[in-house]
């Protein structure tokens, strides 16, 4: 996996953000008082890259337990179409990190449930197919 567009990603040609660099959908809480999220787990957060923050919460290995469409909720945000191929390029990269961690000798191999691995295969060739 490589290319001009890969080689572009460590500089963000684009106002940096205040992300909290951890994807895990259980730091997002739903409020139904408020009809907001609410985040917590902030031990990482610092200044970072918009898509890179979108794309970790889209390929965080929590969604397998979970109900989120990363294709609707990123659809539901005003990206630009160099924001819409940067985040794109990052789900790539994360969800074949994840891969890795998963694999035979990876570090969260032994701690997931069976067809995990499998899973992610398949979500990484999804994401290398479009």
């Amino acid at each position: 996996m490589s290319g001009p567009s890969l080689d572009r990603l460590p500089i963000n040609p684009f106002p940096s953000v205040l992300g909290m660099a951890d994807g895990n959908l259980a730091n997002y809480l739903w409020d139904a008082a408020t009809a907001r999220v609410r985040i917590i787990d902030w031990e990482d957060s610092g200044l970072a890259d918009r898509a890179f923050e979108l794309a970790e919460v889209a390929e965080h290995i929590s969604h397998i337990d979970g109900d989120l469409d990363s294709d609707l909720l990123l659809a539901h945000l005003d990206l630009t179409s160099a924001e819409a191929a940067r985040v794109h390029d990052f789900r790539r990269l994360l969800a074949l990190g994840w891969l890795l961690m998963l694999g035979p000798d990876g570090p969260a191999a032994r701690r997931n449930p069976p067809g995990t691995l499998d899973r992610q295969a398949e979500r990484v060739l999804a994401l290398l197919d479009s």
